[in-house]
């Protein structure tokens, strides 16, 4: 029988986490109640046990991956079954020679630009030349302002000639490599198994943070866990023996001992050029301000705790907050139409949809997709448009359809612990709703101090369109709607 692994569920504020250590190997044999995994998450670390004796039998997700909550990361045979043999691909052998025959030789080309696109830059290579690919393999990724693209090999062969390196900029369709279908890399150009292995899949989450604040590479650290895995113990001792080493070489008069004072410089990537030119544009061209207002989150938690297991079993997902706090939006939204308008120079453009960009932190910087016509959507068709751009931008495969449009923004700061800020405008929308941590605070209701969980609500806006009195309503309204929400079913 075969028993799937899955990831655990995670808490409601974690969004995802990260297969950290994998304690058994395909083929391998385990006891019921035996860790087999170890999943991270900002905050702890989760252990997946063995429900049932058994092998494992597949490992679909590696460590140093990102995954959900209930996500299934592998399989095994209940019952001590034998295992399946290894596949005889998984690791190839190197041809001895590439001279078997002429190579074709495939251009490696930029992907066709959107209209409002100019040029790209090369952002990273993921093959070296002689490097030995399969077809569909990504090879090198192309960064323009708002999104990555992928290039893929469209045949089995070696990489030959790389003409534009990291950092190039590059326009639709120029030609930056060169791939030789059908040819094999030498015995010396071939890696080995071990040396393939990256940092991410040599150390979990928690260890790379702490080798990149140490300023450590995988290299310097020499790994004593099972296949090389590196520990915290590694690095420290790595650490240690980098300190040892270079005393010897300070000069006898040195006064005083620094410490570990170093910098590096790097270049901005393409959106975060972007984003610092669009913010600054933000607080330059428009008369922004903002206004608060705070809303007591328990008819929404209480709502949640009660309906959550059949919502999810009806509708499989999860219900969150943010589908709340979209549909309170909508609706105020069609209240207050100044909001969901914008400013095109001399003239006020007034919407009649209702498109809500998203902010989405990714390893690229934060994004802003869009959830199309929120008007339309049910809860769950909300949470699961939420879900799917945050996936999409997580894994870097949002569109340009993904993020242009938008009329108005919502940020939810609160999942990284902020209790209050400022969120500026994501032009050309008047308007941007800033979300924050829930936050149990003495309250006086009904002349008693009570504990409830509290949230404080910030709406910057561009005064030059929206006057005080509509964005104080407009506030008001997302409180009123948020604090009772039987009045989003009732329209009231």
């Amino acid at each position: 029988m075969t028993t799937e692994i899955k990831v655990p569920v995670l808490p409601e504020s974690v969004a995802d986490a990260t297969v950290a250590t994998w304690h058994v190997q395909v083929g391998e044999k385990f006891s019921r109640d035996q860790v087999l995994v170890d999943i991270e998450t900002d905050k702890v670390v989760l252990e997946v046990p063995a429900t049932a004796d058994g092998v494992l039998t597949d490992i679909s997700q590696i460590e140093g991956a990102t995954v959900l909550g209930e996500q299934v990361i592998g399989t095994y045979s209940e019952g001590g079954a034998e295992a399946a043999a290894p596949k005889a691909d998984a690791a190839p052998a190197p041809a001895a020679s590439n001279g078997g025959g002429a190579a074709k030789v495939i251009d490696i080309v930029v992907p066709v630009l959107p209209e409002s696109v100019a040029d790209a830059t090369v952002a990273t290579w993921h093959v070296a030349e002689g490097d030995t690919v399969s077809v569909d393999q990504n090879l090198v990724d192309i960064e323009t302002d708002k999104v990555v693209l992928e290039v893929v090999a469209q045949d089995n062969g070696v990489i030959g000639k790389i003409i534009h390196v990291e950092g190039d900029t590059v326009l639709g369709a120029q030609k930056i490599g060169e791939l030789n279908a059908g040819a094999a890399a030498s015995t010396t150009a071939t890696a080995t198994p071990d040396e393939a292995v990256s940092s991410d899949e040599l150390a979990s989450p928690s260890v790379r943070r702490l080798m990149t604040e140490k300023g450590l590479s995988a290299n310097d650290v020499t790994g004593s866990g099972k296949g090389g895995r590196i520990s915290k113990e590694d690095v420290e001792a790595a650490l240690a023996a980098k300190n040892t080493a270079a005393a010897p070489a300070k000069a006898a008069p040195v006064p005083q001992d620094l410490g570990e004072r170093s910098q590096k410089r790097v270049p901005m990537t393409r959106l975060r050029k972007t984003i610092a030119t669009r913010l600054l544009e933000a607080k330059n061209s428009t008369a922004m301000l903002t206004t608060f207002n705070e809303v007591n989150m328990k008819p929404i938690m209480d709502l949640r705790k009660q309906y959550k297991d059949i919502f999810e079993k009806t509708h499989d997902t999860r219900l969150g907050f943010m589908s709340f706090y979209v549909k309170a939006v909508t609706e105020a939204l069609k209240r207050y139409p100044a909001v969901n308008a914008s400013i095109d120079g001399d003239d006020i453009v007034y919407h009649n949809f209702f498109d809500i960009s998203i902010a989405v932190s990714t390893p690229r910087g934060l994004v802003t997709p869009v959830l199309r016509d929120s008007d339309q959507l049910s809860m769950a068709g909300i949470e699961n448009g939420i879900r799917d751009l945050a996936l999409k931008g997580r894994d870097g495969k949002l569109s340009m359809a993904d993020m242009t449009g938008g009329n108005f923004t919502i940020t939810n700061g609160g999942v990284f612990g902020s209790l209050l800020s400022t969120p500026i405008l994501n032009l050309p929308q008047a308007a941007i709703l800033g979300m924050h941590k829930i936050q149990d605070r003495p309250m006086a209701v009904d002349g008693k101090v009570e504990i409830l969980p509290m949230m404080y609500l910030a709406l910057s806006y561009d005064h030059r369109l929206i006057d005080g009195k509509e964005s104080v309503g407009f506030l008001v309204t997302i409180k009123e709607l948020l604090e009772d929400p039987a009045r989003l079913l009732l329209d009231v």
